[in-house]
This record gives structure tokens, C-alpha cells and sequence, in this order.
């Protein structure tokens, strides 16, 4: 007996028609979030869910489809999902990880250079008719070739990012986590480990990279921000989350820091009004891993995680794997 399973988002032809050879497959297809309610409903009787980062996975959600067993996320972050629930509960969860490694990489050192140089302050007076003179201060940023690169958060795609500033940059790279990386690998992205607290107060820019959780909760705020240089730049590719955006705004509109560029806010869509005033914020749609390779090999694994788990395989990349069958 085939099982049904709920693709929530609008997906890729080819990933719908892989699914449907395997499932009987409830595909939504407008751009429209599910609402709790729709999604509860829409998942009654499902095997499988096909999600994105926009559908919330609760241990009440899982109360009422008793019948779901696997949730497979076209995402790398998963603070969406309640995976404790969902391992009581023997729920399988599924993330894309590494397909989208060196795209975000690129986009977090776009984002950087964009805030450094005030790229995106300059189009505006541009476009507004507003250059009418050059002087020597005129649009004046900072330098990010052998500058002082700060990374909270050195994953994958932190580290990836180290290399660019390291190798291609010859930027200082400090870094601080939870865990110290290997020498070697240190090494090799001519990377430093320091406490947090140093590395807020040396950073000329510093880029956010950790995952979500409770613990990271503002855990860049009005304290962490007053350790900055009034001269560094702050960037989030992260999680919106991480960073008291009121204190931010209230630093930046005081010039107590230089900059920020953010891809992520922690009410997305919707943005914190007191950035969208601001000249010295550059604003991006949550579009850090946005090239069609990468977004096509994102939905492609969680539709291979899909297919796998309910067949009766390991998928590639699970988030609970202890209560997989030994």
C-alpha cells in the first residue's frame, strides 16, 4: 500500500514527479505559508512531511498525526522543527547540510564586503540623485584585505568562510565556538581560538554562524555589541534570533559600530522597523544560499531523505539517527 505524504511548499517538478512515483503525494502549490491549523489538517493521515523552513514541526503537531514518521526540512537549520518531540515520539527528521556549504560561504563574504564598503548606502544616494560631488571621506569604508575577521559559530559554513579570508584576503582570522577545532584544520584556515568576549573586542568584522537555540538567543546584545570596535562591522547569516535587533538599531543609529548586513531577522518576514531607517544596515530576503544549483541539490537531498526513510533506508542525512533499526 503506497504511503501519502504532504509536500507543504511549492517544490521542483522533478522532485514532485520522484516522490509521486513512490507516494501518493498531497503537493501544495501556492507560495502561501500553511497557517498550524492548515498544516495540522493537511497532515492527518501523512507518513511523510516535505518541509521548509516556514512550517513549524511542535510537539502538539505531532499529537494530532500520530500516523506521521519522517519530516524532511529543505533546510540546513532546524530550530523549526521540535526534535526532542519528534525522537519521543520516533519521528525521523532529515536537514540538507553541506549541498549549500560554499554558496552561503560566498553570500556571507558578499554581504561583508556590500556592509564594509557601503555598497548599498552608495546605490541609494545614487539612484535618489544624490551624488552630485566627490571629496576624499566621500562614502569612505573599511578595508577587509588584511583586516581582522571575526567568526562566532565555525561549522561548515564558518569555516568555509574562514578560508576566503584567509586565503583570499590575508585577513586575521579569530574564532570562537563550542567546541575548538582541531590544530590542524586551524592550521589550515589560519584560524585563532578565543573567548567570546575577545573576539567581539578584536574583530574588525565579524560574521554570525552558529545555529539557533535557546541558549543563542540574543546572544549578541546591547552587552556584546558594547564590546565592539565603533569602527567593525556585524554580519548575520545565521539565524534572526541571535541578535537583540533593537539594541543593534539603537547601536548603529549612534554609530557606537560602523555597519551591519543582515540575511536574517528574527520575526522573517517581516523586518524590525527601526533597521529599514537606517543608512549603515545593508537588508537581504533570507537569500544566502539562492543560486539555482544549490537550491535544486537542497530539494533534490530532502526528497532522496524522504524516499529513503519510508523505503526502509538510511537516509543520507539524518538529524536523530538513534532511533533508526540497528
Amino acid at each position: 500500500m503506497r504511503k501519502n505524504i504532504l509536500v507543504a511548499r511549492r517544490a521542483p517538478a522533478a522532485v514532485i514527479e520522484q516522490l509521486s512515483a513512490q507516494f501518493d503525494v498531497d503537493a501544495v502549490q501556492g507560495e502561501t505559508v500553511l497557517t498550524p491549523d492548515e498544516l495540522r489538517a493537511r497532515l492527518q493521515g501523512k507518513a511523510g512531511a516535505y518541509i521548509t523552513g516556514s512550517e513549524r514541526i511542535t510537539a502538539d503537531l505531532l499529537d494530532a498525526c500520530p500516523e506521521l514518521r519522517v519530516v524532511s526540512t529543505m533546510s540546513v537549520g532546524y530550530n523549526h522543527i521540535d526534535l526532542a518531540a519528534c525522537t519521543a515520539r520516533r519521528v525521523l527528521v532529515t536537514n540538507t547540510p553541506d549541498v549549500l556549504t560554499e554558496t552561503t560561504a560566498d553570500f556571507g563574504f558578499a554581504l561583508l564586503m556590500a556592509t564594509a564598503r557601503r555598497m548599498s548606502e552608495g546605490e541609494r544616494l545614487l539612484r535618489d540623485g544624490q551624488w552630485k560631488r566627490w571629496s576624499w571621506d566621500y562614502l569612505a569604508g573599511s578595508d577587509i584585505h588584511g583586516a581582522t575577521l571575526g567568526i562566532l559559530g565555525m561549522g561548515r559554513i564558518g569555516q568555509a568562510i574562514a578560508r576566503r579570508g584567509h586565503l583570499g584576503f590575508g585577513m586575521k582570522v579569530i574564532y570562537h565556538n563550542r567546541s575548538r577545532l582541531p590544530a590542524d584544520i586551524e592550521g589550515q584556515l589560519g584560524a585563532r581560538y578565543v573567548s567570546k568576549d575577545e573576539l567581539l573586542r578584536e574583530a574588525d568584522h565579524l560574521i554570525l554562524v552558529l545555529p539557533y537555540s535557546a541558549e543563542a538567543h540574543h546572544c549578541i546584545a546591547a552587552g556584546e555589541i558594547a564590546l565592539m570596535k565603533p569602527t567593525a562591522t556585524l554580519v548575520n547569516i545565521a539565524r534572526g534570533g541571535v541578535v537583540d535587533e533593537d539594541a543593534l538599531a539603537a547601536a548603529l543609529r549612534e554609530h557606537r559600530i560602523a555597519a551591519a548586513g543582515l540575511d536574517v531577522f528574527e520575526g522573517e518576514p517581516k523586518v524590525n522597523p527601526a533597521l529599514l531607517t537606517l543608512p549603515n544596515v545593508v537588508l537581504t530576503p533570507h537569500i544566502a544560499s539562492a543560486t539555482m544549483p544549490t537550491r535544486l541539490a537542497m530539494a533534490q537531498l530532502a526528497a532522496d531523505n524522504l524516499v529513503a526513510a519510508l523505503t526502509g533506508t538510511v537516509p543520507p542525512t539524518p538529524l536523530n539517527p538513534e532511533i533508526l533499526p540497528a
